[in-house]
């Protein structure tokens, strides 16, 4: 059959190419080109670059809800697959059919090929929700189990909950939902904000450039809501004026340029102290809120702490959840893996992170810490913009392909 391609004897050719008996079918061909596509857009996924898309506002204005991002898992060292039995190019739901979109066993141990660079300070990170192991995931949105008893979750949705009528679903930590937030303090940095105002060390933090705090605006007559939206307001946030008082999370920039409209009010918003819902969740010991807070200290890998009654809510998810030690307390005794103790020495890195949307942003702040273990990824670009997350509400088109790196 070579010899008759090579002699240009086309009609033979054609002759024996349809008698050749290891000649692959139609079906054969678009199965093997759509496995080897699969196959190759898994791997891109898995250990080179994914998409992400920002479904709220907790990074606004440096990332707008809306925004579709590349992220880079090579920048801070590929993270190899743990849950490795799974439907391809899919997270953690299945789509059409619901539930989770895996198997939680085989399961393989952590590991992180050497990084391109290092985290650094102010950095935008993605990386798995650190209490996103047991969540509820309800229509409006995915709940940490840990929610309920804080009083977050909606008090229609929590009684679904209590009723059973919401199951509680345990995922793998690389199979936690995915949040991108800036990171603002490193393994062994001393956090705390004072009348908002973030301190690193002692030192107030650079600020994001477009950093937003939530302020009281009145206006003395209605106000055009579109000349609003025009200067980059949230429309959500103008479904709940009362009046016409809202409460509106701007930039420096858009502080000035409301308060241009004339005949408005301005007042700061100052958060009040909510110690049940505030990390480490002990209104015994802490009386925090997220415009004053700590200071606490970022655990580094290596570094020992003692643990004392007061300071044990800081540590105790690290202890048990993150480093998988048998934690046990009585009274004021700590007892890890059987034995007493009062100190322990962390055995990964950890990393606090804040939204730049400083007043509508779970972070840190109700969470804690993020271990590297949990750490995904660097954002690249942003290859798409819609705003609201809509199509219907057009494109941003200034934003398609700028940095999603912003600092």
């Amino acid at each position: 059959m070579e010899e008759a391609r090579k002699s240009g004897k086309k009609m033979e050719y054609n002759r024996l190419q349809q008698k050749n008996p290891y000649k692959k079918g139609v079906i054969r061909e678009w199965a093997e080109a759509i496995i080897f596509a699969v196959f190759a857009a898994t791997f891109i996924r898995m250990f080179l670059i994914e998409a992400f898309m920002i479904p709220t506002s907790s990074m606004e204005s440096s990332l707008m809800t809306g925004d579709f991002l590349f992220v880079s898992k090579v920048s801070y060292g590929v993270r190899m697959p743990q849950t490795i039995a799974m439907l391809p190019l899919v997270y953690n739901r299945a789509p059409l059919v619901g539930g989770e979109s895996y198997w939680e066993k085989p399961r393989l141990k952590y590991r992180r090929l050497p990084a391109l660079r290092e985290i650094e300070r102010n950095d935008p990170i993605v990386f798995n929700y650190p209490e996103g192991d047991s969540v509820y995931i309800t229509p409006g949105r995915t709940w940490g189990k840990y929610d309920l008893d804080r009083g977050r979750i909606p008090t229609q949705m929590a009684e679904y909950i209590r009723q059973g009528r919401i199951d509680l679903v345990t995922r793998p930590y690389d199979k936690a939902d995915h949040y991108i937030k800036r990171c603002v303090g490193l393994p062994g940095d001393k956090i705390e904000i004072k009348n908002r105002q973030l301190f690193v060390n002692g030192a107030p933090a650079e600020d994001p450039e477009k950093i937003q705090f939530v302020y009281i605006v009145k206006f003395g007559s209605p106000v055009n809501k579109q000349r609003l939206i025009d200067l980059g307001i949230n429309p959500g946030e103008l479904q709940s004026g009362r009046g016409n008082m809202y409460q509106l999370a701007l930039t420096d920039e858009q502080l000035e340029k409301v308060k241009s409209f004339g005949d408005v009010v301005v007042e700061p918003y100052i958060a009040e102290p909510r110690p049940k819902e505030i990390f480490p969740h002990d209104p015994a010991n802490y009386n925090w809120s997220v415009d004053n807070y700590g200071p606490v200290v970022v655990p580094a890998e290596g570094a020992t702490v003692e643990l004392t009654p007061a300071n044990i809510a800081i540590y105790r998810r690290i202890i048990e959840t993150y480093e998988n030690n048998d934690f046990k307390r009585r009274g004021d005794r700590f007892f890890i893996n059987g034995e007493a103790s009062n100190s322990y020495t962390f055995g990964q890195d950890y990393y606090w992170v804040m939204g730049d949307n400083r007043h509508n942003s779970e972070d840190s702040r109700f969470w804690g810490f993020v271990p590297e273990t949990h750490i995904v990824g660097k954002p690249l670009i942003i290859w798409m913009s819609l705003r609201n997350g809509k199509l219907s509400d057009g494109i941003r088109w200034n934003r398609i392909f700028s940095s999603a790196n912003k600092k």
